[in-house]
């Protein structure tokens, strides 16, 4: 049998996909537990070997273009027209909020009463207000949680997402991209003199670059006979080599001071291969991330993202490092505890919080499958 794999359908899931949002909040988590053992981010004495695990960032970057690549797949079959704006907006909410919300109140829990996230203060009131607006990029507070930032910066994309889709749809995907790009490179030349514009770094203004970079590349899906000859894959490392020859060559200090410019590099690789993903191939990447185990992961990558630094910190900081010899065995111990509970936890969590919303689309349809398994 040849090495072949079945076109992802015109409709419906794209394979691979799924698979790559569950490594991607694996990869987070993974650098969670480096950041706990080894402290001094971005300069540390972790052994060479473990300093990949830094740049949990570029897993962040991922999900934002994979967002928009994911959110314009639907209006890209459709002349890129999104539908009612109303119901995007519902359902967006729909999605996002009722995981988000129960993980900041989870958060906050354990902060108050086991243990806040390291260099912060515990939240207050304020923090509680501001995350639960989705405001954390906007206002300063004590963190519940660490990772909770990002989810602010996303849902201010979807704000803008019938914009873009817009100006795609009436001006084509280069002008949308080369307009959303220029501002936000004028946003970045212009932070360090301008105390305004620097005020706007907050909103990590390269998001919205590697949103519309996400959702120009759901354009391959529109013609899928060409896109399946396109050789995306390999135009995804022609992009992403010489970004990673410079990460290997800066070092970390200087990558981790200029994320918004290395983000916007690594955006095109990103998107590029999205879309071969999508089309199929490279057929082994496609095959590796839908396999069970870890398109099961993609399904409920969400609640792990949203849950796992809370109980990282519990298990490193409260049962690993006062029992164990700082270093390679206090990081060691922490990844063979706290990744697998962070799994565990996220799947039980996402069972309630999650997936029940993916799977009935409105408050009438949650109460009646609720009614029908507690009969």
């Amino acid at each position: 049998m040849g090495l072949t794999v079945e076109r992802p359908a015109t409709r419906g899931r794209l394979a691979g996909l799924d698979g790559l949002r569950g490594l991607a909040a694996l990869f987070v988590v993974l650098h969670h537990c480096w950041l706990l053992t080894w402290p001094g981010f971005p300069v540390n004495d972790s052994p060479g070997w473990t300093k990949w695990l830094l740049y949990g960032h570029f897993a962040v970057v991922v999900f934002i273009v994979l967002s928009g690549f994911s959110l314009a797949v639907s209006p890209a079959r459709s002349g890129w027209r999104l539908g009612s704006i109303r119901t995007f907006f519902q359902r967006r909410a729909w999605r996002i909020l009722p995981p988000y919300w129960a993980a900041l109140l989870f958060s906050l829990v354990i902060a108050w009463a086991v243990i806040p996230q390291p260099g912060q203060q515990p939240p207050t009131g304020q923090s509680a207000l501001i995350y639960g607006l989705l405001l954390q990029d906007v206002f300063g507070s004590p963190s519940p949680n660490g990772a909770m930032w990002s989810i602010a910066v996303e849902a201010q994309l979807y704000l803008v997402f019938p914009l873009m889709l817009l100006v795609l749809r009436r001006w084509g995907a280069a002008l949308m991209l080369g307009a959303v790009t220029l501002i936000v490179v004028a946003v970045g030349a212009l932070a360090p003199a301008v105390p305004a514009v620097e005020l706007l770094m907050r909103l990590t203004p390269q998001f919205a670059a590697l949103f519309a970079i996400g959702a120009v590349c759901a354009g391959v899906l529109r013609t899928p006979e060409e896109s399946g000859r396109a050789a995306w894959h390999w135009y995804a490392a022609a992009a992403a080599a010489p970004v990673l020859l410079l990460v290997v060559a800066a070092g970390p200090v200087w990558v981790v001071g200029n994320f918004f410019w290395v983000d916007l590099a690594i955006g095109p690789a990103a998107g590029l291969l999205l879309a071969g993903v999508a089309s199929g191939r490279p057929v082994w990447l496609v095959r590796l991330l839908d396999t069970r185990p870890v398109r099961r992961l993609g399904s409920f990558s969400y609640s792990l993202y949203l849950i796992h630094a809370p109980l990282v910190v519990m298990i490193n900081r409260l049962v690993v490092a006062p029992r164990t010899p700082p270093g390679m065995p206090t990081f060691l111990l922490t990844l063979a505890l706290a990744v697998p509970a962070s799994i565990a936890a996220a799947w039980l969590f996402a069972s309630v919080f999650e997936l029940p919303f993916q799977r009935h689309r409105s408050w009438k349809g949650l109460r009646e499958a609720v009614r029908a398994r507690v009969r």
